[in-house]
């Protein structure tokens, strides 16, 4: 996912963006009243400004090109490397613009703290913006990047208040240019596979700015990206750059929708699909986590379908056991399930009928039961019509719908065994025989 970035001119950056303005112009008089008078002409000063007021960008590199060669030992280079920088800047010249800032960042002590944190602060514009560029994706190009967060950090935790600006106002300041490092440092370590580096680089972004769209759906990522993946974690946090409107959010479904698929292998489609909505429903509902999310592995569905005994009571039980036997056994064929036929429904064409009827673990519950537990959808098979109230068949089918309460499974392409078929009573015969008992199939 990219982020539109505004392109703002060094000293618009610090009177709008970074707002620090006057600490730069009380820190500059400081250090001017400190240092001796300036070692530069009047003609090389005129050049620096004729180039600087060049208005077309190529031919202001020229000028600057001009000024370089001219002067190449002038106090005014870090001017000049400013003019360099924001000029490719415009252009859209990424690695020219970070080659000048960095040129501007290595003149060390000429810099105050607030022009450094101004250039920084742009450095991690550049990189953000560019980031999905190869050229930005070498190894040098990312370490230099979290290097220079991290640096950003450190010169921004030195900063002093201006006399002129309020707590909150300076606090507020801090918050947006440390978003701004602690989030071009995730990017870089994302891109260095160190997924435990950025998702704390994310967290620390989020506890500036916990309402980041692109934040939450970069640490979500990170998290679902890392070895082991921590599901719960990521897919919460692609839910909530939903909730928060990132663009492109039919992309980051989709993008979500296939590493769930990825990550569990479920049964089918539907639980998949279900999973995502109620994950995407608790995100838009609120900023925490629910403390039972639950997102289980391909490993506990796999568990879930090898424990046949616990077919049935944990799909009762509903909750995170419920859940997790629903996604492993939906869609899948099931032989040979014994149940009580409670009530036979024709459908819409002769050999298509809806056999509602009731399935437990004993012989007992079975002929306790007063209503169904199970829709079973037949068919192929006209003499379906002919099975008697209360008797006892089995049938092979796929299962396609699960309810907890009032609890319901349903099936479907279902076939009953023929040999139950073959074996139905004429007319006013006894019913219920029996056949199959309850503890055959699942």
């Amino acid at each position: 996912m990219k982020r539109v970035l505004t392109w703002v001119r060094t000293a618009s950056l610090i009177a709008v963006v970074l707002t620090l303005g006057a600490s730069l112009h009380a820190q500059a008089a400081a250090a001017g009243a400190a240092q001796s008078p300036p070692k530069y002409t009047t003609a090389e000063y005129n050049d620096y400004m004729a180039a600087k007021n060049t208005a077309d960008p190529a031919n202001k590199i020229k000028a600057l090109d001009g000024f370089v060669m001219k002067y190449p030992m002038s106090e005014l280079m870090p001017f000049i490397d400013q003019e360099y920088y924001t000029t490719y800047l415009a252009q859209k010249n990424y690695p020219k613009t970070l080659e000048y800032i960095d040129k501007y960042l290595a003149l060390g002590d000429k810099i105050q703290p607030a022009q450094r944190v101004t250039a920084l602060y742009q450095r991690g514009q550049v990189f953000t913006a560019a980031s999905s560029d190869p050229s930005m994706q070498t190894p040098e190009a990312l370490m230099k990047a979290r290097q220079s967060a991290q640096e950003g950090l450190m010169t921004l935790a030195s900063l002093q208040k201006p006399a002129n600006a309020s707590e909150q106002q300076f606090d507020t300041t801090k918050k947006t240019i440390g978003f701004m490092f602690h989030s071009v440092d995730g990017i870089a370590a994302s891109y260095q596979k160190d997924y435990k580096a950025a998702q704390n680089a994310f967290k620390e972004a989020l506890m500036l700015n916990p309402d980041d769209n692109y934040t939450h759906y970069r640490l979500g990522v990170a998290y679902l990206q890392d070895n082991p993946p921590d599901a719960n974690g990521g897919f919460w946090e692609l839910g909530r750059a939903i909730a928060l409107k990132i663009p492109g959010d039919a992309q980051v479904r989709t993008y979500m929708r296939a590493r769930l698929v990825q990550y569990q292998m479920p049964g089918c489609d539907k639980a998949a699909d279900e999973e995502i909505n109620k994950v995407l429903m608790a995100a838009a509902a609120g900023a925490q986590k629910p403390a039972d999310m639950n997102i289980p592995s391909a490993m506990d569905l796999q568990m879930a379908r090898d424990d046949t005994m616990n077919f049935l009571p944990w799909l009762k039980e509903g909750g995170p056991h419920g859940e997790t036997m629903w996604l492993a056994t939906c869609g899948l064929e099931f032989p040979d399930v014994a149940v009580r036929v409670m009530e036979v429904v024709p459908g819409d064409a002769p050999d298509k009928f809806t056999l509602r009827v009731f399935r437990a673990p004993t012989e007992e519950e079975m002929k306790a039961a007063t209503d169904p537990n199970m829709e079973v959808h037949v068919t192929g098979q006209p003499d379906v019509k002919k099975i008697p109230k209360d008797d006892y068949i089995r049938f092979t089918g796929t299962l396609n719908g699960y309810q907890q309460s009032p609890f319901l499974l349903t099936w479907d392409d279902a076939k009953v065994n023929m040999e139950d078929l073959a074996d139905i009573p004429a007319p006013g015969a006894p019913a219920g025989r029996g056949r199959g008992g309850a503890g055959r199939g699942r």
